[in-house]
């Protein structure tokens, strides 16, 4: 299956990338980690947007939420549908994301702070033990391709974490 061209579908990226920013402010304002996620269809259409599950599924350390959207995605959606799809997520995708991703047959991904920066932010937190591998790669491996558009608005991408490990660190007052 040939790559997605850009001009394909009529989409504004930073609108929707700006979207899971704000999924990812809720997800914080439930209790969780501050990260978040939407998948969008070939129109544009928003179909789902996931908060991350580390707190609400029960400290499930594989719960991030573009895993949790591309399995959902992958049983609701044909794979020739979600070859057409983007998700877009507040932070780049875990080397585990990528692999959901990849194996739901998502063709697209945006996404806003790179893993590299985000581990920058984490350093070694017991939650979050960032994997500082980037998603192209990831998706390079495989046979299908998956077109990465990112990092993009990064500075507003990182200050959605810019306090919160920093609180987390520092434990309970």
């Amino acid at each position: 299956m040939a790559p997605i061209p850009p001009s394909a579908a009529a989409r504004d990226d930073e609108t929707l990338l700006r979207r899971a920013f704000e999924v990812a402010r809720r997800s914080r304002s439930h209790g969780d980690h501050p990260f978040g996620a939407l998948l969008a269809g070939p129109d544009g259409e928003v179909l789902r947007e996931q908060c991350n599950g580390y707190s609400s599924e029960g400290g499930d350390m594989t719960a991030h939420a573009e895993r949790l959207l591309a399995t959902w995605a992958s049983r609701t959606h044909a794979p020739e549908f979600l070859a057409r799809c983007t998700l877009y997520t507040s932070a780049e995708p875990c080397a585990m994301c990528s692999g959901a991703i990849y194996w739901a047959g998502i063709g697209r991904v945006v996404f806003g702070q790179t893993e590299k920066d985000l581990k920058a932010v984490t350093g070694d937190h017991a939650e979050n033990p960032t994997l500082d591998l980037p998603c192209r790669i990831v998706f390079a491996a495989g046979q299908r391709p998956t077109e990465v558009i990112g990092p993009l608005l990064a500075e507003e991408a990182a200050a959605l974490q810019a306090d919160f490990w920093h609180e987390k660190k520092k434990g309970p007052a």
